[in-house]
């Protein structure tokens, strides 16, 4: 039986929104099995798309106002900087890139027949920051903005909007130096890359959500536990649900929605990722 959508989702109004963080072209595989040390494993399926984190936030937050939500981002002077430019502007995104003379980061996710997922990335990350020629003094117009990947100063600027989240991904020593107080710090409390302790947090944020995917997850410093939400159909691949998640949640309090409903549309946005293979 198909789950409905919150109906918070129906009345979202038209806000200003940005992204701050990478980008990956990103193979996809549909694999037999995920590779074992000195076996061969088969692809059933292969698709190429721009991806990473601040990708399928801004995608997630522009479909929930049927928008263009800003990407303000960094891509390598390269043929996947431009597939990545292309691809995420005909996703309904405007981009503000800085371009750097380095490679654009690529990755391969796997995903297995019972639902398992790797992903390798290549390369270094690449991310706009704050000594960049980027609209950063807009930032003061924009009703939320989510940042993945920036330095102390991008982050500083972040701040002018009404509303600002991160994730763990950004980096808790940028966050604490930047010494800027986030509305709200969203990541996965199962990636180690995104393990984060609240209590060493420095500015605390508002809150945190610490999200464990079909467990639900733990909002900080009430440590209230939420429920998932079962999605509409067979979970077919992971990729992106925790970023659509971070994306909607953000989305939906920078509209000034409660947290709960917030959480509620966050949940189902990132069941319903779960649903198709790839990061939409």
């Amino acid at each position: 039986m198909r789950i409905d959508a919150p109906k918070e989702i129906l009345s979202l109004p038209n806000l200003k929104l940005a992204v701050i963080g990478h980008v990956e072209w990103v193979t996809f595989l549909k694999v037999d099995q995920l590779p074992l040390a000195g076996q061969i494993s088969h692809a059933k399926d292969c698709f190429e798309e721009a991806a990473g984190g601040a990708a399928v936030a801004a995608v997630q937050m522009a479909r929930l106002i049927n928008n263009p939500v800003d990407l303000i981002t960094s891509l390598g002077k390269d043929n996947y900087g431009e597939k990545c430019y292309e691809r995420l502007t005909k996703l309904g995104l405007n981009l503000k890139v800085a371009w750097r003379e380095k490679p654009t980061r690529k990755g391969i996710s796997l995903i297995s027949k019972d639902g398992e997922r790797a992903i390798t990335v290549i390369g270094e990350r690449l991310q706009p920051i704050g000594s960049d020629n980027l609209p950063w003094s807009d930032l003061k117009n924009y009703d939320g903005v989510f940042v993945t990947a920036t330095d102390k100063e991008g982050i500083r600027f972040a701040r002018k909007a009404r509303f600002l989240s991160a994730t763990p991904r950004t980096g808790q020593q940028t966050l604490k130096n930047s010494k800027v107080k986030l509305n709200a710090l969203i990541g996965s409390g199962l990636d180690p890359g995104e393990k984060i302790n609240y209590e060493e947090l420095e500015p605390k944020p508002d809150i945190y959500i610490s999200t464990k995917g079909e467990s639900g997850g733990t909002i900080f410093p009430e440590n209230i536990k939420y429920k998932p939400i079962t999605p509409s159909s067979e979970e077919i691949d992971t990729y992106g649900c925790g970023d659509s998640f971070a994306g909607a949640v953000t989305t939906a309090l920078s509209a000034k929605l409660n947290l709960e409903q917030a959480i509620n549309i966050g949940a189902y946005c990132g069941a319903e990722c779960s649903t198709h293979y790839g990061p939409y």
